[in-house]
């Protein structure tokens, strides 16, 4: 009977603890971003408004406010090229990650753990590494550039590297399994009798829709995309165009559209932040595959921080950054809907 009571007595005791159960598991994790993310960017907050050198020492001051905007207006260049370069590669690594994430979930077969760890394997080396080979690829006697040099295909004088398209190439490739590998699982997980059933309903062909949609899509992001790489505008647009339209009419269906892209919308949203997010604060890209004209605002606070030991004007830019990238993470989950893309899924 006493055995009887104490383990109902501790049972009771356990039920009535149980709500402390999930704060016990937040405990580590709210712990860890306290001590490793929250005092330091509060820390960070704080040397923005110092004042003084390395020297004689730094002194707070809320007068120091002016350093913001100073900061701010001095290196805006680099601000807009940061969210111009993520930008574009985050819709390339989109453009060939959504159809390399559709083809290893529905075509992959008995080969989709292959080709999963294909994608995931360039984690397996060092992000400097794989930097450094995107610079010996594409050097202007590499074994790219140079054959077609050799052959006559290309001038002499044609250059890739120390260009806009270089570093956002190397952007690209160095965070396209972070686009490919949410696309996957949401792919992956869907359930294909909904693809068949709307087939069934006559979601066939997307012919002359799908066309004028790709031409106006394909055409719009080609046209931004030379703009963003400098090179001519309407010739490259009118490619996109041309290439989307085919591509609208003859490979996307309407059951892609009304079913296939829509339950894959969660991967889309976590793969773009995933991408955009670290893109626009990398500077490992812009410093080893770009020029001074090509340097993102990465580059700068690095520079201020570790060459001009400017910590107020660096503070300020990485403060700056964050917030700017908080609210424009914001603005795109409520443009996009996060409630309803989670909604979709219990579909």
């Amino acid at each position: 009977m006493t055995a009887v009571n104490v383990d109902r007595g501790g049972r009771s005791l356990l039920q009535r603890r149980r709500g402390l159960i999930p704060l016990l598991l937040l405990a580590p994790g709210v712990l860890w971003l306290a001590v490793f993310y929250v005092y330091p960017a509060f820390q960070m907050f704080l040397s923005s408004f110092w004042t003084g050198s390395l020297e004689k020492g730094f002194t707070f001051s809320l007068s120091n406010w002016t350093t913001y905007p100073e900061a701010i207006s001095r290196y805006q260049e680099q601000f807009v090229r940061s969210i111009l370069y993520a930008g574009a590669a985050t819709i390339l690594t989109f453009l060939i990650a959504y159809p390399l994430a559709w083809t290893i979930a529905f075509k992959g077969g008995r080969w989709k753990n292959l080709l999963i760890f294909l994608v995931i394997a360039p984690f397996f080396t060092s992000f400097l590494l794989r930097t450094v080979s995107w610079k010996i690829i594409l050097g202007d006697a590499g074994i790219v550039l140079g054959p077609l040099k050799d052959v006559g295909l290309l001038p002499d004088d044609f250059r890739v590297l120390a260009t806009p398209i270089a570093v956002v190439s190397g952007i690209t490739y160095n965070f396209l399994p972070f686009m490919t590998l949410p696309i996957y699982v949401s792919l992956e997980k869907m359930d294909f009798r909904l693809i068949e059933a709307a087939r069934d309903l006559y979601a066939g062909p997307w012919r002359r829709p799908g066309a004028i949609v790709g031409a106006i899509v394909g055409g719009g992001l080609f046209a931004v995309l030379a703009w963003i790489f400098e090179l001519s505008v309407i010739p490259i647009g009118a490619f996109g165009a041309v290439a989307g339209s085919v591509i609208g009419a003859l490979l996307i269906s309407e059951a892609f559209v009304r079913v296939t892209f829509p339950l894959s919308l969660p991967g889309v949203f976590a793969g773009s932040l995933l991408v955009l997010i670290p893109a626009i604060g990398d500077y490992v890209n812009a410093e080893l595959l770009g020029t001074t004209n090509t340097r993102m605002i990465g580059n700068v606070i690095q520079s201020r921080y570790l060459v001009n030991t400017d910590y107020p004007t660096a503070a300020a830019l990485s403060f700056t950054m964050m917030a700017a990238i908080l609210v424009a993470v914001l603005i795109y989950a409520r443009a996009l809907g996060t409630e309803n893309l989670t909604a979709s899924r219990g579909l």
